[in-house]
C-alpha cells in the first residue's frame, strides 16, 4: 500500500539524500518517479513533460520521467546528467531533499558536491550490468564524505526478468566490497524506476522480496540523532548588536543542543560564559537543537567574533593552523603544493596553502600512491597550513565542523572540497615566542622603512642587472639592503629544487619566507626572480604587511630576451635541450597592476635604473622609504 500523501509539511523531520551511480543507471528516472507518485507534478508541468518526452525522451511513446530532473538542454540532448539537480517532495511522515548527481566520471566532482550535505546515498546499479567501476567510485566518495546510510537500488530489474538470483548476486558483491567503508546501514532493494515496482508500492512482479520499498525505507531511517548526539557547536556567523542593551551571537547550530543556563566556551580563546537567552525567529526559547538558527545572548561580555565557535566546555574542538586533510580536487588546473588559496569553513575564512601532498588515493582500488599533484576529480591526503588558526572537529566526528572548501585567490573558483582528519602531529606544541626587539625597533635603528622590491620578468629581461645597480645606489645612499637573486639562491637554499611547477612554487615560497625574515630585520630586500605565476607572487605578497611589498615588473618583450640570451638558455630551450622554459613551453603571467613598471626596450641598464629610481622617489615615504627621503 502506498504511503499517505498530505500537503502539510511543517514539523516533519527532513532527510537529505542523493542518487548516484554509473551513467544510465536510472537516477533521474527514479527521482522523476518519486515526484510523479507523490503527486508533486502540476498539470502544466505534466503537459510540458509529455511534449519534451516526444522530443528528448528515451522510452518510446511513454512519458520519460527522467526529464523532470534533467533540466539542462545539454543534458536532454546527451541523455545524461551533468549538473547536480535538487528536488523537494514530502509524504505524511517526512520531508525530503534529493540531489540527482552525475554518473559520468568527468563530473565526479559534482557528485561530491551533492554528497557533502546528504544524510543517505541511494546508489543505483543497472541489474543487467552489475557493479561497475563508477559504482565503486561513488560508494567510496560517499563514505569519504561522511555518509553512513546507503541504499543499494538494483534498478531495471524488469529488464533482468525480475530475477531474484540476479538481485542477490549483486547485493552480495556490493556488500563484500563495502565492508570496509564504514557504512552504518546498507539496504539492498530491487526496483524498476520506469514502472514503479518497489519505489512507493509493492507489485506482484517482486513477490519474492520481503524487505521495504524505497520510500518506506527513506521514511523510517533514523539519521537526525546522529547529529543531535554530537557535542554542541555554534559557528558564529554574525555578531548582532543593534543597540547598547543587546549583544548576541547568531548562527545555525551545527550539532548538539543548548539550553538557557548552559555554560559555553569560545573555541579559540577558551573564555567561558553562560547562556542568558536563546532568541529564535519565533521569540525566546528555553532550548535549541542542531539545524536551528538562533542568537545566543551570554551573561557576560566576552570577545566572540565571526568565524569563531561557541561550544560545550567538556568537549571542545581542536584549534590549529596546521591540518591534515583529504581533498577532492575540482578544478581543471591541477593542485600544486605551495600555492596559496582561501580556506573557508562553516563560518571561518583564512589564507592557506597545501604544504605537502602526502599521497593520492586511487578511488578504484583505494590504494595510496605518492604524487606531486592532483588532477580534476582526484583525491589525496594533504598537509595544509593556514595563516590563522581555525577551530574544527575531525570530519569523522562532525561533518559540518570538519569540512572546508578551497577557493582560488585570483579567479574565486572553488577548486577543492576538504575533510579534516586532524591537526598535524606536534602542531599544537608549536607556538610563537614573543621577542622584545621587534621590526619597528630594528628599522628605527636603520632610519628606513623595511621593504621588499620584488623584481619579476622573463629570463634575459635585465632583472638581475637592474637589481644589482639599484642596490649599489641604495648602498651609496646609506640604506641597509640585501639582494636575493634567483640563480644565486638555487646554488644554496634551493639547490634541491628542480623546475617542475611544484618545485617552482616551493622555490618562490622559500624565498618569500627568507625575504620576510630580512624585512623583520629592518632591511630593504631586493629580490630578482622570474616568478612567472601570479598566484605565487600573490602568495609572497600576502606574507607582508601593508605597503612592505613592492612588485617591480621588468618588462622586456620575449623577442628581445631571445635576442639578448645572455646565458644561452633560450638557444638550448629552442633546441629542446631545456624543458618547461618560461616564455616558451611554460607560461609567464605578466603582472596586471605592479607598483613599479619598467619598460626596458631601448634603455640601457643605467637608464632603466634611473627610470626606476625616479618612480621610487615619486612614491616617497608613503610606500616604502623613511621620512620622504627616497634614494
Amino acid at each position: 500500500m502506498a504511503p499517505e500523501l498530505v500537503p502539510e509539511t511543517a514539523q516533519k523531520s527532513l532527510l537529505r539524500f542523493l542518487t548516484c551511480g554509473s551513467v544510465d543507471d536510472g537516477k533521474s528516472t527514479l527521482i522523476g518517479r518519486l515526484l510523479f507518485d507523490t503527486k508533486l507534478i502540476f498539470e502544466d508541468q505534466m503537459a510540458a513533460l509529455e511534449r519534451d518526452s516526444q522530443r528528448h525522451g528515451t522510452v518510446g511513446k511513454e512519458v520519460d520521467l527522467a526529464l523532470l530532473v534533467d533540466g539542462l538542454e545539454a543534458e536532454r540532448e546527451q541523455g545524461i546528467t551533468i549538473d547536480v539537480a535538487y528536488r523537494f517532495f514530502a509524504t505524511a511522515k517526512r520531508k525530503f531533499i534529493v540531489a540527482d548527481t552525475p554518473g559520468h566520471e568527468q563530473y565526479t566532482r559534482n557528485m561530491a558536491t551533492g554528497a557533502s550535505t546528504a544524510d543517505l546515498a541511494v546508489i543505483l546499479v543497472d541489474a543487467r550490468q552489475g557493479i561497475l567501476p563508477q559504482t565503486r567510485r561513488h560508494a567510496f566518495i560517499a563514505s569519504l564524505l561522511g555518509i553512513r546510510h546507503v541504499v543499494l537500488a538494483v534498478n531495471k530489474i524488469d529488464l533482468a526478468g525480475y530475477s531474484r538470483q540476479t538481485f542477490e548476486a549483486i547485493a552480495e558483491e556490493f556488500s563484500v566490497f563495502a565492508a570496509g567503508l564504514g557504512f552504518s546501514t546498507l539496504q539492498p532493494i530491487p526496483l524498476s524506476a520506469r514502472y514503479g515496482d518497489n519505489v512507493m508500492a509493492r507489485t506482484g512482479n517482486l513477490a519474492w522480496y520481503d524487505g521495504p520499498t524505497l520510500l518506506e525505507h527513506l521514511e523510517e531511517i533514523e539519521v537526525e540523532e546522529d547529529r543531535i548526539d554530537l557535542p554542541f557547536r555554534l559557528p558564529v556567523q554574525y555578531v548582532n548588536r543593534p543597540n547598547l542593551d543587546f549583544r548576541g551571537f547568531a548562527g545555525t547550530i551545527a550539532s548538539g543542543t543548548v539550553a538557557t543556563g548552559d555554560e559555553v566556551v569560545v573555541a579559540k580563546s577558551g573564555r567561558s560564559a553562560r547562556v542568558a537567552r536563546i532568541v529564535t525567529p519565533n521569540g525566546d526559547a528555553a532550548s535549541a537543537r542542531e539545524g536551528e538558527a538562533v542568537t545566543l545572548v551570554l551573561d557576560s561580555e566576552i570577545e566572540v567574533s565571526r568565524g569563531n565557535m561557541l561550544v560545550t566546555p567538556d568537549a571542545r574542538p581542536r584549534v590549529s593552523d596546521r591540518l591534515t586533510a583529504k581533498l577532492v580536487w575540482f578544478d581543471d588546473e591541477p593542485l600544486v603544493p605551495g600555492r596559496s588559496y582561501i580556506l573557508r569553513t562553516e563560518a571561518d575564512q583564512t589564507n592557506a596553502s597545501v604544504a605537502k601532498l602526502v599521497h593520492a588515493i586511487d578511488i578504484n582500488s583505494f590504494d595510496e600512491a605518492p604524487a606531486s599533484a592532483l588532477a580534476m576529480n582526484e583525491i589525496g591526503l594533504c598537509e595544509i597550513t593556514t595563516q590563522w588558526p581555525v577551530a574544527f572537529d575531525p570530519f569523522g566526528e562532525n561533518r559540518t565542523t570538519g569540512s572546508f572548501i578551497l577557493i582560488d585567490r585570483l579567479t574565486n573558483r572553488t577548486v577543492a572540497a576538504g575533510m579534516i582528519d586532524a591537526a598535524q602531529t606536534g602542531a599544537s606544541n608549536v607556538h610563537w615566542h614573543a621577542v622584545e626587539v621587534d621590526k619597528a625597533a630594528r628599522s628605527a635603528l636603520k632610519s628606513q622603512d623595511p621593504t621588499v622590491l620584488w623584481f619579476t620578468g622573463l629570463s634575459g629581461s635585465g632583472k638581475s642587472t637592474i637589481a644589482n645597480l639599484l642596490e649599489k645606489r641604495l648602498h651609496a645612499a646609506g640604506r641597509h639592503t640585501y639582494l636575493l637573486d634567483g640563480d644565486n639562491v638555487r646554488h644554496g637554499l634551493n639547490r634541491d629544487l628542480g623546475f617542475s611547477d611544484t618545485d617552482r612554487v616551493e622555490n618562490i615560497r622559500r624565498v618569500g619566507e627568507v625575504a620576510k625574515l630580512m624585512v623583520d630585520a629592518g632591511l630593504i630586500v631586493i629580490v630578482s626572480f622570474i616568478s612567472p605565476f601570479k598566484a605565487d607572487r600573490k602568495l609572497v605578497r600576502d606574507m607582508f604587511n601593508g605597503k612592505e611589498f613592492v612588485e617591480v615588473f621588468v618588462d622586456t618583450p620575449l623577442e628581445e630576451c631571445i635576442r639578448r640570451d645572455p646565458k644561452g638558455l633560450y638557444a638550448k630551450a629552442l633546441k629542446g635541450e631545456i624543458k618547461n622554459f618560461t616564455g616558451l613551453d611554460s607560461p609567464y603571467e605578466a603582472p596586471v597592476a605592479p607598483e613599479l613598471h619598467v619598460e626596458t626596450l631601448g634603455l640601457s641598464p643605467d637608464q632603466a635604473v634611473e627610470r626606476l629610481i625616479e618612480k621610487i622617489n615619486q612614491r616617497q615615504s608613503s610606500e616604502g622609504f623613511a621620512d620622504g627621503a627616497g634614494i
